[in-house]
């Protein structure tokens, strides 16, 4: 689904934007390194009239050190003021419910109206030892068994089981579905969730999903009518061959993670990224990778960001900036907000 024709101006409709941070790491750094960049970027969002911060969760890929939401959305949210912090997301058939509500609605009480709670249902990880240890040992979690974690975690955030949960408890995280399928949209529907679609990952299945998610939408006590949040990985360089040498690295990591050696694979530098060869079918599965998501010149993600709203009708476009310079993180960010500023 590439994004250049037909372009959409972006007077057209432009909505609020936001961050996902992935806490990407670049081979030879530590944990310390990619952290501390991840602040300086909340913070740089924040200065610059974000509306949300959010941090994935990922297990055993050497690329991301985004491994424990709660922890890291804690951090982000005692180091800004006024930015809302969250996670994109916590995959819940990792975790027990109630820990999940006791974690989030005590951040919701340290931060007051600050804090999202977006779950969703993948494992986070290509490794199935991780999985299994994550999971006790259990097998993956059945749509009924993923239903039921949700519907309990809903209950001991905005039932009778508040209270135990965390006794005088008076503000609430705000739910979220995470969904990359027309199935996960249409059980955000049911709840009467907000929905961040994962358009950075299935841009071909945005259009149906939400289509089905806008249709299907039952009010509930989290929303009374449907809301729409959109991620797409952008990055911004002086030209559109410079962010192509920029995000490269990233993608040939998870073109190795989908080849089934995820153990393999590393964030290196663009220069060595750019070194390495790549046979006819890599080539054009990166390209696909590249052509529905806002990266290149201030012009031409100013352009895909206007289209991609367009094309989903986003309430709010979240970025995912896959690159590990901070410097060029800051510049995207900075790139996307002047377009916000001067529509």
């Amino acid at each position: 689904m590439p994004l250049d024709a037909p372009s959409a101006a972006p007077e057209e409709r432009l909505p609020l934007l936001s961050l996902l941070e992935l806490a990407v790491l670049e081979e030879g750094h530590s944990a310390r390194d990619g952290l501390a960049a991840v602040v300086a970027t909340a913070r740089g969002a924040a200065e610059l009239g974000f509306r949300r911060v959010w941090v994935a969760e990922h297990h055993g890929y050497s690329p991301v050190s985004s491994v424990a939401p709660p922890v890291l959305a804690a951090h982000l949210a005692a180091v800004t003021e006024r930015i809302r912090v969250g996670s994109g997301g916590v995959l819940l058939p990792n975790h027990a419910p109630l820990a999940v509500a006791e974690q989030f609605m005590t951040m919701a009480a340290l931060h007051p109206e600050r804090i999202d709670l977006g779950v969703g249902r993948g494992p986070g990880t290509f490794n199935p030892d991780i999985m299994r240890a994550l999971r006790r040992g259990a097998d993956p979690a059945t749509d009924v068994e993923y239903r039921a974690d949700l519907a309990e975690l809903l209950s001991h955030l905005g039932g009778g089981d508040g209270a135990r949960v965390l006794p005088g408890a008076d503000v609430l995280p705000e739910p979220w579905l995470l969904s990359s399928s027309a199935a996960g949209a249409e059980l955000a529907a049911e709840l009467g969730l907000p929905l961040a679609f994962a358009y950075h990952i299935r841009p071909g299945n945005a259009v149906e999903a939400l289509t089905r998610y806008r249709e299907k939408f039952r009010p509930s006590r989290w929303r009374d009518e449907p809301y729409v949040l959109v991620s797409v990985d952008t990055v911004c360089g002086a030209t559109d061959a410079e962010a192509a040498h920029l995000v490269r690295p990233a993608y040939l990591a998870l073109l190795t993670a989908f080849a089934g050696r995820a153990a393999e694979a590393v964030l290196c530098s663009p220069a060595e990224a750019a070194a390495t060869p790549l046979h006819a079918e890599a080539a054009e599965r990166l390209e696909q990778l590249s052509a529905a998501q806002a990266q290149g010149s201030p012009e031409t993600v100013r352009r895909r960001l206007a289209a991609v709203a367009t094309l989903t009708g986003a309430d709010e476009l979240m970025l995912s900036i896959p690159v590990y310079d901070p410097s060029v993180r800051l510049r995207t960010l900075e790139a996307a907000s002047a377009v916000v500023l001067t529509v």
